[in-house]
């Protein structure tokens, strides 16, 4: 029963951590957070003014490090009053996102004000329409967070505090964000116009894509084309990292079994190998499929 039970849990917490990577990757679209934000930040001075939300409060995984942490100690503090536990999550969640929705208000005026010499200006429409989608998918990730760390806490009985527990798997899922998510961002949608594969040479600096299907881009059809891919690529491999992660641990845990512990460790290591081979078949074939990148036909030349 027990095993049923921890495996029924893990199972939640996949799912949960699946979302969490998704929202976490659509609000740094929306808010140009992380590795695209260079090229956002860039543009204006390369003399290309646009519509799109310039927030970068910091790299993804130190801002959602202090969003979950912000989250996870208001809950933290809720649950020893003995309140409800969607209560507590729910109002940990929600500080969270106000106090996110500040700092990218904050940072989005100071952005753009300062670029003023550079003939970029401070949209308003923007500025109230972005910042409630920003502010949104902050509470989806903070709350799947939490729910995650509190599942440990509770059902496998993890040493670390809810706080400490959100602030870790807070820098895991900007990290994961940020290496996954932004690159579909950063490489194919604000350099569309880009050759596949060239890379960004140093001429290209700045000149992002700044017209949308119907008139000027903005973050939010940054969003809505990274929700198609880039979004959901994030939650898989977040929930991924989550589930397969805690899997290994539960199915050789040396107080369930026989299993001395080392049996998780290759496990784990066998994983990842692997995905390293099933990741350089999928590049050959992404070769073959799209043709040679620009880098080889310039060789092949």
């Amino acid at each position: 029963m027990d095993s049923l039970i921890g495996m029924g849990a893990l199972a939640l917490m996949g799912a949960a951590a699946t979302i969490a990577g998704a929202s976490e990757d659509l609000e740094s679209d929306i808010g140009s957070q992380s590795n695209p934000n260079s090229q956002v930040q860039l543009a204006p001075q390369m003399s290309y003014p646009h519509r799109i939300y310039n927030k970068a409060i910091s790299g993804e995984p130190p801002s959602n490090a202090l969003m979950c942490t912000i989250g996870g100690t208001v809950a933290y503090v809720l649950l020893n009053f003995n309140i409800s536990v969607v209560l507590a999550l729910t109002i940990g969640s929600l500080v969270a996102a106000i106090i996110h929705g500040t700092y990218a208000t904050t940072a989005y005026m100071g952005r753009c004000a300062s670029q003023k010499r550079f003939k970029q200006m401070v949209y308003l429409d923007v500025l109230r329409s972005h910042t409630p989608a920003i502010m949104g998918y902050s509470f989806i990730t903070t709350f799947c967070i939490l729910v995650v760390s509190y599942i440990m806490v509770t059902v496998f009985v993890h040493p670390f505090p809810l706080p400490l527990l959100a602030f870790i798997w807070g820098i895991t899922v900007g990290a994961i964000g940020s290496s996954t998510g932004d690159v579909h961002y950063g490489a194919e949608r604000e350099f569309q116009s880009v050759e596949f594969g060239s890379g960004l040479n140093t001429s290209n600096s700045g000149n992002i894509v700044r017209k949308a299907e119907s008139g000027l881009r903005s973050s939010m059809d940054n969003s809505w084309f990274c929700a198609k891919f880039g979004g959901p690529v994030t939650g898989i491999a977040f929930g991924m990292t989550v589930f397969l992660s805690t899997w290994i641990t539960v199915v050789f845990d040396p107080a369930r079994s026989v299993a001395s512990g080392w049996e998780s460790f290759i496990a784990g290591a066998i994983m990842v190998i692997i995905m390293i081979i099933y990741n350089r078949k999928i590049e050959v074939k992404a070769r073959k499929a799209f043709g040679p990148y620009k880098e080889d036909k310039e060789e092949a030349a």
